[in-house]
């Protein structure tokens, strides 16, 4: 399976085109069973939602939270990306 690159710059376009900073932003995750602590210690003052998937293996992670910058909405995927398994929606 090919990896894709992440083009910060583009995402960046899109999130400002979206709407006017700060917003709230819902960020989610899907993550191995058992890593869901690790995501929820990037939003340590957030209510983390977590839905386990019908196999058991994987947890669907959402957390809104007001974000004040495009840049802090990267900021926390590269964050994220640094835990092993996590994939990005």
């Amino acid at each position: 399976m090919k990896e894709r690159k992440f083009d910060k710059d583009s995402f960046k376009e899109k999130l400002e085109a979206v709407g006017q900073f700060p917003m709230l932003y819902m960020f989610k995750f899907i993550v191995p069973s058992g890593k869901e602590d690790e995501v929820g210690a990037l939003f340590p003052t957030h209510e983390v939602i977590l839905k386990p998937s019908s196999g058991g293996k994987y947890v669907s992670t959402t957390v809104q939270m007001m974000v004040e910058s495009a840049d802090r909405v990267i900021e926390i995927y590269e964050q994220a990306s640094s835990i092993e398994g996590v994939i990005s929606l």
